[in-house]
């Protein structure tokens, strides 16, 4: 069975420096919900730890029993959306459509 390698975009909601298993960042996906991903380098493939409401791109995600885990992670940067949703974040959809 081969892995999905389609990769999602994500808002970090939470981190946590003393996990079980090291360090770890909680963040939201529209389409899936939940989804945790380790900030150690074999995962994180950025320098600098992220904060929360930081957008990402999620990788390699995979259902655990506790829950979706990525096995993949870096920063959202331009080239990874379009125009239109460059220009149209969910916050500016908010304040031109009153949603």
């Amino acid at each position: 069975m081969s892995r999905e390698q389609k990769s999602y975009q994500a808002i970090i909601n939470k981190i946590v420096d003393d996990g079980k298993h090291g360090p770890y960042a909680v963040a939201f996906v529209e389409e899936i919900g939940m989804v945790t991903f380790s900030l150690k380098s074999r995962t994180w493939e950025e320098g600098a730890t992220p904060d929360p409401g930081s957008y990402v791109v999620l990788s390699g995600i995979r259902r655990k029993r506790a829950g979706w885990r990525a096995e993949g992670a870096r920063y959202l940067v331009p080239s990874d959306v379009s125009g239109k949703e460059q220009a149209e974040t969910p916050e500016r959809r908010k304040e031109h459509h009153g949603n």
